[in-house]
């Protein structure tokens, strides 16, 4: 190899070396058929919002309990204590224990 290098500086030649280039057909390529397949799938799914929820507003008066209130916004076929657990949670209530004049959220 030695010699080889002498003689390229002997005659005074430069030796041309070419580099692979990078491109970018092959990454465009893959991202084109990635959408090719992603799209459709993505455009036959439904994304449904969950509705807002709704609530009634009750300020607690003397004598008033939590199961008193619930009764009165549980529906005949309903059950008292699913509403009961929903105005805890969505008053994020730690005791059954109500304040007259405390304001209180019922789901409806």
């Amino acid at each position: 190899m030695e010699g080889t290098f002498d003689t390229l500086r002997a005659t005074g030649r430069r030796s041309v070396v070419r580099r692979k280039r990078f491109t970018l057909m092959p990454a465009i390529a893959l991202a084109a058929l990635s959408l090719m397949v992603t799209v459709p799938a993505l455009s036959s799914m439904h994304m449904y919002a969950a509705t807002a929820q709704r609530y009634a507003t009750v300020t607690v008066q003397p004598g008033d309990t939590l199961w008193s209130i619930a009764s009165t916004h549980t529906g005949s076929s309903g059950d008292i204590q699913e509403t009961i657990d929903a105005i805890s949670a969505a008053n994020h209530l730690q005791a059954s224990l109500l304040q007259p004049g405390e304001k209180l959220r019922i789901p409806e």
